[in-house]
């Protein structure tokens, strides 16, 4: 019987999703206590990866097992598992879908704030920038939708089979004061530090650093040479993964402070 798992995590303090022999993953904990509560070794799938520090709102991974449970593994894993990483549902599963592969559409978010505020620490990253160019940064995320080829905006393009990317969303948001901002992108799959590598550029831009010209010219021409510098990863969050037969809401919002501003979000 194959399950699917829905999670949520905050990535703090993993070395991202994926296990890695450079420090403590998210799959490696999961995984351990599967184990110590199936008593033999369990391995899981997951839906993607994460880089170090980096949370998932939503996340889901699949497990195969002979023989169904008949205890509530829902709550023997939250028991077992430290507190920044939570299961939400198991879903049981027709057939063999796979979490990685199956997935159609992913979404992230990244926040950012501009002033210091120890209650965002790890949850946001922090630009000391007073006068965002939000209008060019808007500007910029909407061309996205444009085009396809992301060979520009990977940290290794040369490890995938290919570099296209269909993005569906890329929306910049600020909170009613301006001095929060949150960037939501979705696609049909992502490249390796793709989104914070975007992230990056608009902050450059929303600081007069770049031009909407010179980000647009990295992507009618992917292969021009450029300095890539990605965002810091504490702000960013995957937070919604859609499959074509499976399509949940995600079970954890954000942190109070980061769902909405004072008065909501604003694009």
């Amino acid at each position: 019987m194959r399950y699917f798992f829905h999670i949520g995590y905050l990535g703090t303090n993993y070395h991202g999703w994926q296990k890695h022999p450079d420090g403590i993953s998210v799959q490696q904990v999961l995984e351990a206590c599967l184990s110590q509560v199936f008593k033999k070794p369990t391995y899981i799938t997951g839906c993607g990866r994460t880089d170090a520090q980096v949370h998932a709102s939503q996340f889901f991974f699949h497990l195969d097992v002979e023989e169904v449970w008949d205890f509530d593994l829902v709550f023997r894993m939250n028991n077992i598992l430290p507190d920044d990483i939570s299961v939400f549902d198991i879903i049981t599963m027709e057939g063999l879908p796979h979490a990685r592969f199956d997935a159609i559409e992913r979404s992230y978010d990244y926040f950012m704030h501009t002033y210091k505020d120890p209650f965002l620490n790890g949850f946001s990253s922090m630009y000391l920038v007073k006068d965002w160019d939000i209008a060019n940064m808007q500007r910029a995320a909407g061309l996205l939708l444009n085009y396809t080829d992301y060979h520009a905006f990977c940290k290794m393009p040369g490890r995938n089979e290919h570099t296209l990317c269909n993005i569906s969303e890329a929306k910049i948001f600020t909170d009613s004061r301006g001095d929060k901002l949150r960037f939501r992108i979705s696609a049909n799959r992502f490249l390796g530090r793709m989104v914070r590598i975007i992230t990056g550029k608009l902050i450059e831009i929303g600081t007069g650093k770049l031009s909407v010209d010179e980000f647009e010219a990295h992507l009618i021409n992917p292969q021009l040479q450029q300095l890539i510098k990605p965002a810091y990863p504490q702000g960013l969050y995957l937070s919604k993964i859609k499959y074509p037969y499976l399509d949940l809401p995600p079970r954890s919002d954000f942190t109070p402070m980061l769902a909405r501003g004072p008065n909501g979000w604003e694009v």
